[in-house]
């Protein structure tokens, strides 16, 4: 089955693998057997991964972003590329064609069965949703609501030796109203639905504060529920087990932060090897970078899984900073990094992209032959206050503590307050913008510090573009360096940059790391627009 996989993937279209050269920023291979933490240096939060023969397939949360529940690929779980998405558009349409930030797809189980996958997720607001597929790269089919519900999240199937199905959730207390307890309803054996009444099997509140993101697995007579507790930043790794799958479950921690600089280690997914190595791939919250992943080796003893090193032998594991890469049955993989730079010489945007929304067909086009990216000017979203509200931001990841985008773009202006930017998006968020002043280019940088509560934007003193540069490609420059600080420049020629706007502080989006990428926009409702050509992204 992984052989018709493999083969799969290579026949997807050539645009699909023409973005993942690899990253200028951040490679977890060290090339010499050895890898270093995090695996994926960008924010693939509350990861879930799923083994097929000798491939690994892993998605996470998505929230807002369209396309959603990004799915990735690797041979070895350090070397990984995007293959796709499980949708384009979020539904129901109408609510996600508006910005929802915090909201959407909170964290995802993938699992493979009876030849197929399946991805639950939850909507906070709406329910518990599966989409299914035969090929990971999809398509994936439209999602199906399993079970209405305000509150239920991070659901995970198990699939039994006797036949019967099982599903496993947890509760947010922002939507339900109570948290820090699982329950387990029975499913029917498709996965499409809920057979009967939910089971509480276990109460964190004694000593498991923020109990949530349960994944569901068997072992040896026993059913293991890994979730994670004490908060995103701050908590640790629990394991419950029992040998009924309702419980009693007796329950241990089996990773903290230890000794280590890796906070709040926790939530993610356990997955073997065929060469029958066991591994965990969780999270650590790093503020306006996101969630990132790292990979821990694991162990079992006495039925309990140690996860990281265990220095002392208490079976409580700390996570490591380098390590062997898993054995991949003496088959080097390639190095390999989820796309960041764009040349834009295909007719689909990279993989690595997202919009703030449910795009719309018009905001953007590609032609590949032309190569470039040309984005339209959309109208300021009703009662704008600022770029929070507005769906037309074309975003990608944070891909590293440090780096420098820098983009080539030509702005055709027809309207006055026509503006395009070179964006870092967040709670606070800061943009180089070209704007269309008086029939003039005028060069600034905006920042808005507390997006999400309705506040203003302050804009620097502009720079008028000379008349002579206005019909020539500019270049637009954000470095981000460690701390998440940034500096916004600008060239006329792509050598020398001359940096506008003081330094700016990123800071993470609702639920996400600070994103990075562009937008469009104009001031007013017309029938026509004007239109920026990205000729190159490049993340350096």
């Amino acid at each position: 089955m992984h052989r018709l996989l493999s083969l799969l993937l290579l026949l997807l279209p050539l645009g699909s693998w023409a973005q993942s050269s690899l990253s200028k920023v951040w490679v977890p291979d060290l090339g010499n057997g050895t890898y270093k933490n995090p695996v994926l240096y960008a924010d693939y939060s509350d990861p879930d991964v799923v083994r097929v023969g000798e491939d690994y397939y892993l998605t996470s949360s998505s929230f807002n972003a369209a396309p959603g529940l990004q799915i990735l690929h690797s041979r070895d779980l350090v070397n990984w590329t995007i293959i796709g998405a499980a949708f384009t558009e979020q539904l129901p349409k109408a609510r996600y064609n508006e910005p929802q930030h915090g909201n959407g797809v909170w964290a995802p189980a993938i699992r493979y069965h009876r030849k197929e996958f399946y991805i639950y997720y939850p909507d906070p607001d709406l329910g518990i949703f599966v989409t299914k597929a035969k090929n990971p790269a999809g398509p994936w089919s439209t999602p199906v609501c399993i079970k209405e519900a305000k509150g239920w999240i991070d659901p995970c199937p198990l699939w039994d030796e006797d036949g019967r199905a099982y599903l496993v959730h947890g509760f947010a207390g922002s939507r339900a109203g109570i948290k820090t307890i699982l329950a387990v309803s029975p499913m029917a054996p498709d996965g499409l639905s809920l057979t009967g009444p939910d089971a509480l099997v276990f109460d964190g509140h004694q000593g498991h504060p923020t109990l949530e993101g349960p994944k569901f697995y068997k072992r040896r007579g026993y059913y293991y529920i890994f979730a994670p507790a004490g908060g995103v930043p701050t908590g640790w790794q629990l394991v419950l087990r029992s040998k009924n799958v309702y419980g009693p479950y007796e329950e241990r921690i089996v990773m903290d932060q230890g000794k280590t600089p890796i906070n709040g280690p926790h939530q993610g997914a356990w997955v073997d090897t065929n060469a029958g190595e066991d591994w965990f791939l969780h999270f650590q919250d790093q503020g306006p970078y996101g969630r990132v992943v790292h990979l821990q080796p694991m162990q079992w003893k006495n039925d309990w899984p140690v996860i990281g090193e265990d220095p002392d032998g208490d079976g409580k594991g700390q996570p490591v900073l380098t390590y062997r890469k898993p054995n991949a049955k003496g088959k080097p993989q390639p190095l390999a990094t989820p796309a960041t730079s764009d040349e834009f010489s295909s007719n689909q945007l990279g993989l690595q992209w997202q919009w703030h929304a449910n795009p719309q067909d018009y905001w953007a086009y590609l032609n590949g032959p032309q190569g470039y990216l040309r984005l339209y000017a959309m109208p300021l979203a009703e009662g704008y206050k600022n770029l929070w509200q507005q769906p037309n931001l074309l975003l990608q990841k944070l891909p590293a503590e440090a780096f420098t985008v820098t983009t080539k773009l030509r702005f055709d202006s027809r309207l006055e307050g026509e503006k395009v930017g070179l964006l870092l998006m967040g709670l606070d968020y800061a943009y180089l913008s070209l704007t269309n002043q008086g029939g003039k280019l005028q060069l600034s940088q905006s920042t808005c510090l507390n997006a999400d509560k309705g506040t203003p934007e302050t804009t620097t003193p502009t720079v008028e573009v000379p008349a002579a540069q206005a019909r020539q490609p500019l270049y637009l420059r954000v470095a981000v360096k460690a701390g998440a600080k940034c500096q916004f420049s600008y060239s006329y020629d792509g050598q020398t940059f001359q940096p506008l706007g003081s330094e700016f502080q990123a800071r993470e989006g609702k639920w996400i790391g600070a994103k990075v990428g562009l937008f469009a926009t104009r001031p007013g409702k017309f029938n026509d627009s004007g239109n920026a050509d990205i000729d190159w992204f490049r993340v350096e």
